[in-house]
């Protein structure tokens, strides 16, 4: 029987991805490990093995579109398989989903194809598809997967797949299956219940609709504008955006930071700084930033106050042994958010350095999903850009996101005196459900105290 090559989950958020690039072509001989293809998902590029030795067939993931996770993409057949059988259930099988470019209806091309910029986004197994242009809901059947054999019998006996428990590998339908929905007589379709003449309608709650891409795009002129498809980073961040301020219930702390002191130890570390060999010739071996700085202060104040140092789960509140702190990196079509693990237990030049490899990897989409999943806690600096300051929405699992503004000379009063000092304004987003007001407090008084006393982070 061929083997089924299917576009894997390598990311925990994925539900689509691209195939940036095949290293194979059809027709040609793959061994077992050999790299298949490139997978871009909406934070990184992985490429996939081969998961057999064989004849590659029936390529039908195609460069640059998303492609649901699952699905079938090609079918590898053994040296000595006879080619065919499973053809045309590989067509069958995969679904290519394309951004709505905002045409109302698809012709098929000259091959039989809907071209991709027609084509709607298909929504995720189970969950009821959205009509793009009136905003109505239906529910549409899920795919099940089944070997081709099984597909034969199932279709020829008028069975359902999607309602056939799979006992094969990884919940696949098999032949077994089949022969026992036969002999039960069941998973066949059966035809919707009627109501009862003269029943009342079922009353029904009216929904919220949001406006639908057509309603969008009729107030604005024709011609007026270019539509850009999102891509599958957009759409993640949406995605995501939407259940964290929907969900997690969020506050905020704002204080200001003198940041005179830190400047001046940081002027001082990096003067000291060893020089090292490199291609370009000699360099010191490390250069901190004042973000640096700040991860490193965030560290250590939520192991100073270590309830903050949570996550918050329905059944359990997560206490964190380790402060890992995430880093918004803003990287071509959005951001993602490395993370320095045991931040609190590095010294500031090793944040440092792994810092600027970390962002100079994410912004390539070289991470490895383990490098941006997780951490206990985030910082987004927007100081480079003159913001003064700003609330960050909470990543979970995260409970906190410290929002980092620009460090300026401020007047402020001391002993009755007005002075010049560098003030940094930060504003701490917290999930009130783990982190309350008191605690949150707590945190940020810790950061100030690390901040506008930088040598307690180098002890």
């Amino acid at each position: 029987m061929p083997t089924e090559v299917i576009l894997p989950k390598v990311d925990m958020d994925m539900a689509t991805g691209q195939i940036s690039r095949w290293f194979a072509t059809e027709g040609q001989q793959v061994k077992k490990g050999d790299v298949l293809f490139e997978i871009e998902t909406d934070k990184a590029a992985m490429e996939i093995d081969a998961p057999a030795s064989g004849v590659l067939r029936d390529v039908t993931g195609k460069e640059g579109v998303d492609i649901a996770v699952g699905a079938l993409v090609a079918w590898i057949y053994a040296d000595d398989e006879d080619y065919g059988a499973g053809a045309a259930v590989a067509k069958q099988d995969v679904a290519p989903i394309s951004p709505l470019v905002g045409e109302m209806s698809a012709k098929p091309t000259e091959g039989g194809a809907v071209p991709p910029s027609s084509q709607r986004e298909a929504p995720p197994s189970g969950l009821p598809a959205i009509s793009p242009t009136r905003g109505e809901i239906s529910q549409s059947p899920s795919v099940a997967r089944a070997t081709p054999l099984a597909r034969r019998l199932a279709r020829e006996a008028g069975l359902v797949l999607a309602n056939i428990a799979g006992t094969g590998p990884h919940g696949r339908v098999v032949k077994a299956d089949i022969d026992a929905a036969i002999a039960g007589g069941g998973a066949k379709a059966t035809p919707a219940a009627k109501a009862p003449a003269g029943a009342p309608a079922a009353a029904s709650a009216p929904a919220v609709k949001a406006m639908s891409d057509d309603q969008v795009l009729k107030l604005f002129e024709q011609g007026s504008y270019d539509l850009v498809p999102h891509d599958n980073m957009r759409k993640t961040i949406a995605r995501r955006l939407v259940e964290a301020k929907t969900t997690i219930p969020h506050f905020y702390l704002t204080l200001d930071c003198e940041l005179d002191a830190l400047l001046a130890l940081r002027t001082q570390i990096n003067a000291a700084a060893p020089m090292k060999k490199t291609d370009k010739g000699d360099a010191p071996a490390y250069k901190l930033s004042v973000n640096d700085m700040v991860i490193k202060a965030m560290a250590m104040a939520l192991k100073a106050v270590p309830d903050a140092n949570a996550s918050w789960t329905e059944s359990a509140m997560v206490k964190h042994k380790h402060a890992d702190v995430g880093v918004a990196v803003s990287i071509p079509g959005g951001l993602i958010t490395p993370i320095i693990r045991h931040a609190d237990e590095k010294t500031l030049s090793t944040i440092s350095n792994e810092m600027k490899d970390l962002a100079s990897r994410a912004r390539s989409r070289k991470l490895k999903p383990e490098e941006y999943q997780g951490g206990t806690t985030a910082v987004s600096n927007l100081g480079m850009f003159g913001i003064k300051d700003f609330a960050a929405v909470i990543n979970p699992p995260h409970a906190t996101i410290l929002a980092v503004g620009a460090g300026e000379e401020r007047a402020v009063v001391k002993n009755g005196e007005i002075k010049i000092a560098t003030v940094m304004s930060v504003t701490l987003s917290t999930d009130h459900r783990a982190v309350d007001g008191a605690l949150g407090a707590e945190l940020l008084v810790a950061f100030k105290r690390l901040i506008e006393n930088p040598m307690g982070m180098l002890v």
